[in-house]
Order: structure tokens, then C-alpha cells, then sequence
């Protein structure tokens, strides 16, 4: 009973504590009887600590335990954590220095961000972000064409040659057959003939007088020579076209016809180039056993510069009077041929011009005399007796620096334009050089033996006495008060941002000129260049002004557009309903929503509005006559602007920048930009022919306004705020890859509305690399 009764007592403790106790009662049971006093005392004597999983009951079996009468009337919550465990806190001090190491890092973190961004972006308008190589464009994978070189003895008629390009997508073209060297070389050569484009003009206008090479009036201007036919399987040109402009394409010129004329074939000491004297020499004897009095000229002997005063002398009668005032060193660009060859180059006299001396003396946009109006020559003068029309003067200018090195093809190049353009049109273009000095600390303004020491050096010494000197220096000091932007790291009175700088003075100081060319070194052609300027001329002075900013727009593609009467129909109905182009994706949210935010897609409708007149900014120079249009768009049938010379004439599209990747959209000094950039074109190269009206326009903006853009967006950007006639002439080009037809007009009108500009799909900016492989393209190598 004892032991029962430690057991019932002690029965929450560990089995190791109750099985000590047991040992410690049996012990004392032993000795004697015990009782329940002992059993109590004998359990007080062991070690064992008790731990209550519970209330005691009332009736306890010892008198040791507490009494139930002083326990608490609410039992405590069995669910108490037993032996209860504790977090350490972390001191106050150690919390503080914590949160402000977080909100350094998060500080440090978000400036980082901005200078990321800053600097990202700074390196996209230096173009100096180095990107990870992408995946070639898909047009390395269309294989070469072949028939580019097939030699004159394949030469076939125009119209029994089939083209190796374009072709159907679907379309096997077939290889030719008997294309060996043996079987090529056992046809003879075929016969060739002087090129003559030159055009008899009637009785109204003066009688052209012929130009030599010597001033004996001996020796004769060799003709360009060409062959009839082309090469079989010659491509045609995939953009542009012969027919439309006019120009011959049923000839085909090779090198010794072409270029013979002007010292390539024979010897220097002959007075030749020296190349070309080696290798299949077939036919070059023709060049020389045509003509009378026509034998190997020895250009060693000749100077340009007082032959072609000689014929503008000769030829004056059917040009208006030029203009014999002369300009002090700083304002000096001697172009005169009279004075060039009577005094020299730079022996010019000096006097004062005020902005307005020269310029401004007739309304800048009325049709020049020379082009529409007859004077009466003076007595004494054979062709006096009758009134003439008078033609309009035009200058090339060539653009060149003082230290370039001319190449044997360089000179071969010059001599042909000056012998083609100058000399056997009688007068009608004078060439000029346009130097740029590089370094603008030579003082070319302010002393003539500097002057004529750095114009001697420039030029080879046939062409001595036909350049002008200009540096940037210069420029700054004569359009002084532009604002300063340095975009993209560049002046804004550089040669690079600012071309038509010294162009537009030129023809400030000489209004002579009705036209002026300005003519790139690195530009060719490879037939006759009469024919080709008389061409472009005749062709843009014949179109209307209707719809012409849009067609400006657009690459022309024979192959997929039809006719140029298909392409107009096809324009005119792009712009008037829109296309389903991805960047007309948001533009039905505007009628939709009501709201217009600027700058976004949603805020341009479907279709576009236009050109008709002028588009002038807010702040464009006003009272300059702008050419309003006689009626309202849609009654003009097509008539306004047929007949009148273009202003502005390029060779690559005039786009719209305005939301492409083109880098220079943004290049816009002196304009208030404030809400919105002012309306803009652009046209890729500045080799364009402009008139003296919109070069007396671009002078104005830049002197008065202070305007100004970037070279290639300038003239163009004029010509749309005061409503000009500004043409873009889709001359040939070719393209050396089998591109699908449908795929190229796809890439190269990629814009808005089926045009090359106004969106980021343009073919303008970072996808210009579509033009590698083209004929006509700053980067087509």
C-alpha cells in the first residue's frame, strides 16, 4: 500500500526520479509499519522536484501541498507555453546605422540608373555605342548577278535583250549560252558613233558659236563615242528609269569611247594620262579618224580656265549681261570669266557689299529674264536686228579641299564635265571649284599673296584659276549670331552641318546665275553629262506641283508600280485613304478617344493632308512673295507648276524626318521649338541643283533669322516653308544582289503611307545598310 501510494503521489515525475523514491521507502518500510506521515516525510527527503500538470485537488494525500481554498477561482489556460523562448533584440543604435546604409545603397543605386541613361543616351548621338554583333540583313542571302560584264562583243538590240533582273519571284532565269572567252573573242567589234545630244534651238534664240581647245580655234573637242545596243542580259535598273526621264538606254559606252577623249589610251608624253595602255586596245583607233582636225590632244598645253572664259565670251549674245562688279578679299569669290582672263585668278578689284547691293534688286521668285523674256541686242551686233531669248546661266560648283590628291581618274572625270557641259554647249555652264581651306587659321580673307599662294597649291595646273577659297572661319564671320548648338559634336558653320553655307553666298555675291549645281568630287556617270543635265532639267521642269511633295516621298519602282502614270494614281490614293502599315496601328484611336497628344502615333490620322503651298513655321522670314496656289487642290488638274523650273532638284527622295531614326532630324538651329519641331525634308546627299530664288531665300534665313539646319535637310526644308518647286528626279539605279522586286519596294518605301519617310520603319537611319550594293548612296560600297 505504501509503495502504491508513492506511486499514485509521484506519479508525474520521470521514471528515473520515481524509481529513487521507491528505493528511498522501502527502506524505511522495512524497520517498522509506516504510516502516511512517514510515507510524506520519506518522499520530502528525496531530490525530486514535482511539476503540476494541473490543478491539486482539494483532497490532497499530503498535507505539504498548497490547498486548493488559495488557487485562483479561474483555472489557468492549459495552452501556457511551457518553458518560454525569446528573440534577442537588436540594439536601437545597430537598427539606426542599418537603415541609413540602406537608403545610401538605394540612393546610390538610382543615381546610377541616371547616369546609365544619360550616358546611353549620349553615346546614341555620338554613334559611338558599341552593339553586339547582329544577324546579317536578309539581303546577303539573294545571290549576285552575273550580266553586269558581258563586253561589247555581246551586244544585242534593246529590245530583243532580255534582262537577267528584275524577274518574276517565281521566275527560273536561265544561264546564257556561248559565253565562253573563245566564242566572245571570235565576234568582231561592232561599229561605234559620236554621241551628239546637243540640241539645234530655233530662231529666237542665238546663234551657238563653236569652243575649242586652243585659243587658235585649231584643235577640235574630241566627241564621246558610243555603241548601239546593250550587253546581253544587261539588268535593267530596279529604281528610277530611262524612259521616264527621258534618257537614252539602247546605247552603251565602254572606256575608250568615253574617256579616250580626255587623254585616257595613250601616253603623257603624248600629252595623255598614261593609263589604259595596256590590254585589248580594239577599237580606241576610232576615237581619232572621224572628225576633222581631231588628233590626240596634249592637255599638258591646255588651260581650262581661259578656254572656257574664251567660249563664254564667244557666246555671250545668248546669255543675259554678267555682272562686273568687283569684291574686296573678304567677300573675294572670283568667278568671273572675263576677269579671269584678263586680270588672272584673284586679281579682282575691291568694294563694299551691303546685304542688299546685290540681292534683292527683282522679286527673288519671279521667272528670271533670261528664261522668258527678249531683249534686243545692240547695233553693231549681227543678231541685233531681231529680239532673242535669252538662256539662263548655270554654275557647277565642285566641291573640293585644298590638299585633295587628284587621281589620273579624278582628272579624266573633270576634264569631261568641263569639255561636255562647258565648252560644246556653247557657253551654257560655267565649272567652278569651291575650296574648302581646313585650316582656319590661314587668313585667306585678309591677304592676297596668301590667297593666290594657297589657290595656286589647290588645283592641278590645267584647272588653275577656276577655284574660290572658303574655310569655316569665314563662314562664322559672315553669318555671325547663330546660336552655337555643337550637335553631335560638330559646328554649326561646318562644312559637315552646314554645306550650303558657302553656296548660298556664292550666289549672293554672283546672281548671274540662275542656277547653281553643286557637284560632289566622288560623283560618276557613265554616259554623256549633257544629255543627262539636259535631260533632268527638261523632265522636272514638266511636272506639276500636284501631289509633287508626295512623289518627292517615294522611291520609284518600275517593276512593281507600272508606268509613272500608275505611280502617280497610286500616291495620290495613299495619301488620301492611308495604308494598313503597322504605324497607322493607333491612328484609329484618335477619332475614337477625341484627345490628341503630341508627339504620338494616336495623334496622327490614317491619311495624311497634302502639300499644297507653303508650310511655313511660326516663325519663318516673312514678306518674300511666296507662290501661292491659283485654286484649291482638288479643282487643280494637274496643271499648276507645269512649265516652271524647279527650285530644288535632288536625286534621292525628298522624305520627311520627323519620327525616323535618321540621325540628324533633330539638327535645328534658331527655330522656336518650344511646342513642336517645324516641318522638315530631307534628301540623302547634298548633290541637288538649286535656284538663285531659293538660294536668296536660305542667305535671308541664315543672315536675318538666324536659321539653319543640317546640310542635307536645308534646302529642302526652305523649299517646303515658302512653297517652292522642289522635284525629286528618279534617275537609274542599280542594285548588284537578285532582291525580290516586291520585297525592295517594300524596304525602300517603308514609311508612312507607302513613302521612304516619316516613321521608324524608314529606310532612313538604322536601316540604311538596304542601300549596300546600290549605284547611288553615300555608303553603297
Amino acid at each position: 500500500m505504501e509503495q502504491q501510494d508513492s506511486r499514485s503521489v509521484g506519479g508525474d515525475i520521470g521514471e528515473k526520479n520515481t524509481f529513487q523514491a521507491e528505493s528511498d521507502v522501502e527502506s524505511y518500510g522495512s524497520s517498522s509499519d509506516s504510516d502516511l506521515e512517514k510515507a510524506g516525510f520519506a518522499r520530502r527527503k528525496t531530490p525530486i522536484r514535482f511539476q503540476r500538470s494541473s490543478a491539486p485537488s482539494a483532497y490532497s494525500s499530503s498535507s505539504r501541498e498548497t490547498s486548493a481554498s488559495h488557487q485562483h477561482l479561474l483555472k489557468t489556460s492549459p495552452n501556457k507555453r511551457k518553458g518560454g523562448f525569446y528573440f534577442y533584440r537588436i540594439p536601437q543604435k545597430f537598427v539606426k546605422y542599418m537603415c541609413w546604409a540602406l537608403l545610401s545603397t538605394i540612393l546610390i543605386f538610382v543615381l546610377s540608373l541616371i547616369r546609365a541613361s544619360y550616358t546611353s543616351s549620349r553615346q546614341v548621338e555620338l554613334g559611338t555605342v558599341e552593339k553586339s554583333p547582329s544577324k546579317p540583313p536578309p539581303w546577303e542571302a539573294f545571290p549576285f548577278l552575273d550580266r553586269y560584264h558581258g563586253g561589247i562583243k555581246t551586244l544585242v538590240p534593246k529590245d530583243e535583250n532580255v534582262p537577267e533582273y528584275p524577274h518574276d519571284e517565281d521566275e527560273v532565269h536561265e544561264p546564257l549560252k556561248n559565253t565562253s572567252i573563245s566564242s566572245r573573242d571570235a565576234k568582231p567589234l561592232p561599229k561605234s558613233a559620236p554621241f551628239d545630244p546637243y540640241p539645234t534651238l530655233g530662231e529666237e534664240y542665238a546663234e551657238k558659236r563653236e569652243c575649242f581647245l586652243d585659243s587658235q580655234g585649231i584643235i577640235r573637242i574630241p566627241r564621246v563615242r558610243y555603241f548601239p545596243g546593250v550587253m546581253r542580259g544587261f539588268p535593267d535598273s530596279i529604281m528610277g528609269s530611262y524612259e521616264v526621264l527621258g534618257l537614252r538606254d539602247d546605247v552603251c559606252f565602254e572606256r575608250f569611247g568615253r574617256l579616250g577623249p580626255y587623254g585616257y589610251g595613250y601616253s603623257l608624253k603624248r600629252g595623255g594620262t598614261g593609263a589604259g595602255l595596256h590590254g585589248d586596245r580594239e577599237g580606241i583607233d576610232d576615237v581619232w579618224l572621224e572628225s576633222e582636225n581631231v588628233t590626240q590632244v596634249d592637255y599638258s598645253t591646255v588651260r581650262w580656265v581661259e578656254i572656257q572664259a574664251a567660249c563664254v565670251k564667244k557666246n555671250a549674245g545668248r546669255f543675259r549681261p554678267l555682272d562686273t562688279a568687283g569684291q574686296d578679299l573678304f567677300t573675294n569669290m572670283h568667278t568671273k570669266p572675263e576677269q579671269a582672263l584678263q586680270k588672272g585668278a584673284g586679281k579682282e578689284n575691291s568694294s563694299v557689299i551691303e546685304d542688299d547691293s546685290i540681292v534683292g534688286k527683282r522679286d527673288p521668285h519671279e521667272v528670271p529674264a533670261a528664261k522668258n523674256e527678249s531683249i534686243a541686242k545692240p547695233e553693231g551686233d549681227q543678231q541685233g536686228q531681231r529680239n532673242i531669248t535669252l538662256l539662263p546661266r548655270t554654275a557647277i560648283l565642285i566641291r573640293t579641299w585644298w590638299d585633295f590628291h587628284y587621281s589620273v581618274e579624278d582628272i579624266l572625270y573633270l576634264r569631261s564635265l568641263i569639255a561636255e557641259l562647258a565648252l560644246l554647249s556653247g557657253g551654257e555652264y560655267t565649272i567652278h571649284f569651291l575650296i574648302h581651306v581646313r585650316d582656319d587659321n590661314v587668313p585667306i580673307w585678309a591677304d592676297q599673296k596668301i590667297y593666290d599662294r594657297v589657290l595656286e597649291n589647290a588645283l592641278p595646273a590645267e584647272f588653275r584659276g577656276m577655284g574660290t577659297l572658303w574655310s569655316e572661319r569665314q563662314m562664322g564671320l559672315i553669318y555671325g549670331g547663330i546660336q552655337e548648338s555643337f550637335f553631335r559634336d560638330l559646328p554649326v558653320h561646318g562644312v559637315y552641318r552646314s554645306t550650303f553655307m558657302p553656296v548660298q553666298y556664292f550666289s549672293h555675291l554672283y546672281p548671274e546665275y540662275d542656277f547653281v549645281w553643286n557637284w560632289e568630287m566622288d560623283v560618276r556617270y557613265t554616259g554623256q553629262w549633257y544629255h543627262f543635265f539636259d535631260q533632268i532639267c527638261k523632265w522636272t521642269k514638266a511636272q506639276p506641283r500636284k501631289g509633287l511633295w508626295e512623289r518627292n516621298g517615294r522611291f520609284y519602282v518600275p517593276s512593281v508600280h507600272g508606268s509613272w502614270e500608275d505611280f502617280k494614281q497610286m500616291v495620290r490614293v495613299q495619301t488620301e485613304m492611308g495604308t494598313d502599315s503597322p504605324n497607322n496601328i493607333w491612328s484609329g484611336l484618335k477619332a475614337a478617344t477625341g484627345t490628341t497628344i503630341p508627339g504620338s502615333p494616336i495623334s496622327q490620322p490614317k491619311a495624311d493632308t497634302p502639300v499644297w503651298g507653303p508650310e511655313p513655321p511660326p516663325d519663318v522670314l516673312t514678306d518674300q512673295s511666296n507662290p501661292e496656289p491659283p485654286t484649291t487642290h482638288e479643282k487643280d488638274k494637274y496643271e499648276w507648276g507645269v512649265g516652271e523650273e524647279a527650285d530644288l532638284i535632288t536625286f534621292n527622295p525628298l522624305f520627311d524626318p520627323d519620327g525616323t531614326t535618321w540621325f540628324f532630324t533633330e539638327d535645328i538651329t534658331g527655330y522656336n521649338t518650344t511646342s513642336s519641331l517645324p516641318p522638315r525634308r530631307a534628301a540623302i546627299t547634298t548633290t541637288s541643283r538649286l535656284s538663285k530664288g531659293l538660294l536668296t531665300l536660305m542667305h535671308r534665313e541664315t543672315v536675318l533669322k538666324r536659321h539653319t539646319m543640317f546640310s542635307e535637310m536645308w534646302p529642302a526644308s526652305v523649299s517646303l516653308h515658302h512653297g517652292l518647286k522642289a522635284v525629286y528626279a528618279p534617275h537609274p539605279m542599280y542594285i548588284d544582289r537578285d532582291w525580290p522586286p516586291q520585297y525592295l519596294a517594300a524596304v525602300m518605301n517603308a514609311g508612312r503611307n507607302g513613302a521612304s519617310g516619316g516613321a521608324r520603319t524608314s529606310v532612313y537611319g538604322g536601316r540604311e545598310h538596304n542601300f549596300k550594293g546600290t549605284t547611288w548612296f553615300y555608303d553603297a560600297g
